[in-house]
């Protein structure tokens, strides 16, 4: 088992008067001698090496992990500030990086695993010399039949196969930059993103499995094209992978001249070699469109040599991730976390990938530990939603299972230490250490996290920025907030690093207003010092150095002028046995603003009581304080999430300030809506239209 230190003692300790957000200090669990043996990243000296009187040059030994085509002349180039350039002169193609280069040593390596929901299907190896075929040939494919060169834009959108990452890397050999959308989202959205981007090709799938059904994918894509249409923007062209050989999953027709077989035309180009385009280091390689609180879906721009060299050097040293390691991401591409943690950094190393379909509790809560077993996954990566999920269906699956992780991560949102324990003593069997990832789809890659060899793991705390960041915390007020003071503010980066968004696609201004304008300290100034970035992610700094976030700013309830983060509410409630999930959000209360008021569904089993609400608030006031009590504690039969498993709080929300809830049709559970509605405000309350700004866009996630 891992060894547990004492806890360290809290320098002080918070009052209701001075509440910001209070937590006590949790354990510290020391990583395995046998994970320290064969790590990546054993030397403290990374501390002085990418310290600031070492910056930005420390970020070389990123770079240098990658082969270039022509080396940079300036490291980081300050002269436009906040657009940062990085690797200035520098010449690099990503396709070469994740596949070419790893033929003379690898090419029999399995690059990617797929593993299809049903379980009558056999997995697909992906060798590098067949990703090598496949990426080749669709490149040529994208360049003669599309006629797209670099610099074109392309919006992808297709579910967890193969395909998704081939299709990625044959736009990135060409330089072509390209636009994925979570195949989750609907025909509207993907249209939207395809207008902003100006692509005129659409490249998506007939169909998919999704909770043990066939779904009808194409049909999406009339949709986006029409929604596109209806911004000023035509899509030319609809290529479309097929997800059984010889058969057609979708009822969707073909529009001729516009939807064609990806299968039908790949043939002519059987053999082809594209050479892989020599792109400046500061080229576009993708957008990633992420919503806001407020406002349209922006297009976040990444560059291809600063994002390539940052998820290279972070997915070796902070997922520690071998050639010999079979590595699994349970993310999907659609989303950051699946571009640098799925394609771009694992491939940069030469890992082993493993792509799975579908549901993780499908067809029981043991599929994700059989997949486990069956291909000797040794390291691990899912968000706290997946874990909660896993943790509430089956708390005792894994301990029927004979795999073994080395290494696990969470990443996408705060996880609970009670959560957090399971996930180490259960999923890890005591033996894995966890790395609790803090970043953002803007930001490329991880910001804070432990250094899993060198650090000691805490519960609940993402821990220390990493090498070459240099994380603050700030109040409203501009001052930076020490640590140890138990006070939270908003978390922000003093500098620039290679996997920062070079900028809003289309809008600068935005650019800089979201996230550089609420602290910049000279708008003239050249230097990057006077240029922070605002996350707008609260946070609070232990006296360890270690960061505990607290979810979005949005995701902050100021009671009477105390501010209590959501998840700390949460994680109390996660505490109480009978609980399997916990959600809070914001109340209007004539005398105090807003108060939390709480949702909870129970483990499996358990029946809805009045002890178990005793109890939650029992240890909301037991674990923050009076002033933290609820309004009501909700007992609902399930929360209502989107189809990549995230709680939609917005929704929630709504429904506790009888407010009307939007579009719910893209949930993965719309029905249950109604049911939670009906149960908090009875049949015959008729929602109001409208509501206070902050509710209507508490709680916003994608």
């Amino acid at each position: 088992m891992a060894e547990i230190r004492p806890k360290p003692q809290a320098v002080s300790e918070a009052t209701e008067a001075q509440i910001a957000v209070h937590w006590r200090e949790e354990e510290y669990y020391y990583p395995h001698a046998k994970f320290v043996g064969q790590a990546n990243l054993t030397d403290p000296s990374i501390i002085e090496r990418f310290s600031e009187k070492n910056y930005p040059e420390c970020f070389r030994e990123y770079a240098d992990l990658l082969t270039w085509d022509k080396y940079w002349d300036k490291t980081l180039d300050t002269s436009d500030p906040p657009f940062w350039k990085w690797f200035v002169g520098g010449k690099i193609n990503a396709s070469y990086n994740c596949v070419d280069r790893h033929l003379d040593k690898y090419k029999n390596k399995a690059a990617l695993i797929f593993v299809p929901e049903p379980e009558s299907e056999a997995t697909i190896s992906v060798t590098y010399r067949e990703l090598y075929v496949r990426v080749n040939e669709f490149a040529a494919l994208l360049r003669d039949y599309c006629g797209l060169k670099a610099g074109d834009r392309v919006t992808i959108h297709m579910p967890m196969v193969p395909e998704l990452p081939i299709t990625m890397l044959a736009c990135a050999r060409l330089g072509v930059i390209h636009s994925v959308v979570f195949g989750g989202f609907s025909g509207e959205a993907c249209g939207m993103r395809a207008a902003d981007s100006q692509s005129h090709v659409l490249i998506t799938m007939d169909g998919y499995y999704r909770n043990g059904k066939m779904l009808d994918h194409k049909a999406g894509a009339d949709i986006a094209l029409e929604t596109a249409k209806k911004e000023g923007h035509v899509v030319n062209k609809v290529l479309v992978w097929r997800r059984h050989q010889g058969k057609n999953a979708s009822a969707t027709p073909f529009v001729k001249d516009r939807d064609v077989w990806v299968d039908e035309i790949l043939p002519k180009y059987a053999g082809t070699i594209v050479p892989p385009v020599p792109m400046d280091a500061e080229a576009p390689l993708f957008l990633m469109y992420t919503s806001g609180s407020t406002g349209k879906p922006k297009g976040c721009q990444h560059r291809t040599g600063g994002y390539l060299s940052y998820v290279a050097g972070t997915s070796k040293y902070i997922q520690d991730i071998h050639p010999t390691d079979v590595y699994w991401c349970m993310a999907d591409i659609g989303w950051i976390t699946g571009h640098s943690y799925i394609v771009y950094g694992p491939l940069a190393l030469a890992a082993t990938s493993v792509l799975y379909e579908g549901v993780p509790t499908y067809p029981d809560a043991g599929r994700v530990w059989r997949i486990a077993e069956r291909l000797d996954v040794n390291i691990f990566h899912t968000s706290p939603t997946a874990i909660r999920m896993l943790r509430k269906s089956g708390h005792d699956e894994p301990t029927k299972y004979k795999y073994h992780f080395k290494h696990m991560t969470t990443v996408g949102e705060p996880i609970e230490p009670e959560v957090w324990r399971w996930y180490h003593d259960v999923v890890g069997k005591g033996e894995a250490v966890i790395v609790d990832t803090w970043w953002q789809t803007e930001n490329g890659g991880f910001l804070c996290s432990t250094k899993p060899a060198i650090d000691p793991m805490k519960p609940g705390s993402a821990g220390p920025g990493m090498p070459g960041i240099y994380p603050v915390i700030i109040d409203e007020n501009g001052q930076e907030v020490s640590a140890g003071s138990n006070k939270a503010g908003n978390i922000c980066i003093k500098n620039p690093w290679p996997g920062i968004m070079q900028t809003i696609w289309g809008d600068r201004d935005r650019f800089v207003t979201q996230y550089y304008a609420k602290y910049c300290k000279d708008r003239n100034s050249k230097r990057w010092q006077d240029w922070p970035y605002f996350a707008a992610d609260g946070a609070v700094l232990a006296a360890d150095g270690y960061f505990r976030i607290l979810g979005r700013v949005d995701d902050v309830i100021n009671v009477a002028g105390h501010r209590l983060g959501t998840k700390e509410i949460e994680s109390a409630c996660l505490t109480v046995p009978e609980v399997a999930e916990a959600a809070v959000v914001p109340v209007v209360d004539e005398i105090k603003g807003r108060v939390p008021e709480v949702y909870i569904a129970l483990q499996p089993g358990i029946q809805p009581s009045q002890e178990i609400i005793d109890k939650v608030n029992k240890v909301i006031e037991t674990m923050i304080g009076k002033i933290a009590r609820p309004k009501h504690v909700h007992i609902v039969p399930d929360m209502p999430k989107t189809r990549s498993g995230k709680l939609m709080r917005r929704i929630l929300a709504a429904i506790s300030n009888n407010m009307k809830t939007g579009d719910i049709t893209t949930l993965a559970n719309p029905d249950v809506v109604e049911k939670v509605r009906e149960l908090v405000q009875g049949k015959e309350t008729v929602a109001v239209a409208d509501g206070p700004e902050d509710l209507k866009r508490f709680g916003t996630e994608e």
